[in-house]
């Protein structure tokens, strides 16, 4: 494996035009929706499920312009349950993409497209909350089945592969960031600036990192013969 640190011209003003959108909490999301057609009327929405439902209602007769399903974008269908459709490199690729990087375009815009369904964008902005997992676990009927099926693995997968990349994109963690997420755009002219994206990152990992610990704690308190095996089909 090859680590080294970003060679390339880091770019300090970002206009958003690429956006990725996967919430539980919908909260917020006509304001952040609206906000940025305003900074950008010919913005992309990418989304699916049910985030991608109250995106294409907050767009409107504009749906066919500034939004795309996922599953449209990379050509593969989700798996039954609701799985797996955003773990896909022509999602992980615009996420974690490096701008002016000849091989890193190479890849987005070339070799993806070899696999079908056209080339790859930059995401400029992935807007992630994940499953309520510590407010399932509070509840009294809360058992480790239904814990299990509450982690999220695409959710904190995007959010850490964007808050790594801050250099390339903007994170956004909670519906109560978006409303000075886009003041600060409209101050820059339209563009999301290199302080504000390394601020959002911040922000971003340690909500990653309370979670995964949220999880990891839960389970560590379970014991296989008591809690877990007696409520499975074995």
């Amino acid at each position: 494996m090859s680590i080294r640190e970003n060679i390339y011209s880091i770019v300090d003003l970002i206009r958003p035009s690429h956006v990725l959108v996967s919430v539980y909490n919908k909260d917020g999301l006509e304001g952040l929706v609206k906000g940025l057609l305003k900074v950008n009327p010919d913005v992309k929405f990418y989304s699916t499920g049910g985030t991608g439902r109250k995106i294409m209602e907050i767009l409107g007769v504009n749906t066919s312009e500034n939004y795309m399903s996922v599953e449209e974008y990379t050509g593969a269908p989700e798996m039954e349950g609701g799985l797996v459709k955003t773990l896909h490199p022509k999602i992980h690729a615009g996420l974690l993409g490096e701008r002016g990087n000849p091989a890193h375009e190479e890849y987005l815009y070339r070799t993806l497209s070899v696999m079908g369904k056209g080339p790859g964008v930059y995401f400029d902005v992935f807007a992630g909350n994940l499953y309520p997992f510590t407010s399932v676990i509070a509840k009294e009927d809360a058992t480790p089945e239904i814990a299990r099926v509450n982690i999220d693995i695409g959710g904190p997968a995007m959010t850490m592969a964007s808050a790594k990349n801050w250099h390339s994109i903007a994170v956004l963690t909670s519906p109560s960031q978006y409303p000075g997420f886009i003041s600060s755009v409209k101050e820059n002219k339209g563009n999301i600036t290199l302080e504000m994206r390394f601020n959002l990152a911040r922000e971003a990992m340690k909500a990653i990192g309370e979670y995964r610990s949220a999880i990891g704690d839960y389970f560590s308190t379970l014991d296989f013969h008591k809690d877990v095996k007696p409520a499975l089909n074995v």
